[in-house]
């Protein structure tokens, strides 16, 4: 993803790293247990735009209070968001872990 956006408020550097290579990250949501249907957030996954911030507040309501509650249950458990995504965050501490680079099997990349 860095050579398309190359912008390190989106995306990391492949040549520094990132928190999700160190198994320290997490890109995630809130659903509707009964439904499994995804509740309103401010933008979809991997919108590269100020409408991802956890500072923009020209949204919808439910979209504001669910990621609100998103980032209090995960605040709550460890995890610091990342300002200008709204579904990421780092667990408290990621810089003490290694940095991996784990090649995905073949059948893997081709199914997802």
């Amino acid at each position: 993803m860095w050579e398309p956006i190359r912008n390190p408020d989106y995306v990391a550097d492949p040549a520094k790293g990132s928190r999700h290579n160190r198994g320290a990250a997490v890109d995630l949501t809130l659903i509707d247990l009964r439904t499994g249907a995804e509740l309103a957030m401010p933008t979809q996954y991997d919108d590269f735009t100020a409408r991802a911030s956890h500072e923009f507040n020209d949204l919808p309501a439910d979209a504001i209070a669910n990621r609100a509650l998103l980032r209090e249950v995960m605040v709550k458990h460890g995890f610091d968001p990342l300002p200008s995504e709204w579904w990421h965050y780092d667990f408290r501490g990621w810089e003490r872990f290694e940095l991996m680079d784990v090649p995905l099997p073949l059948e893997t990349r081709d199914h997802g």
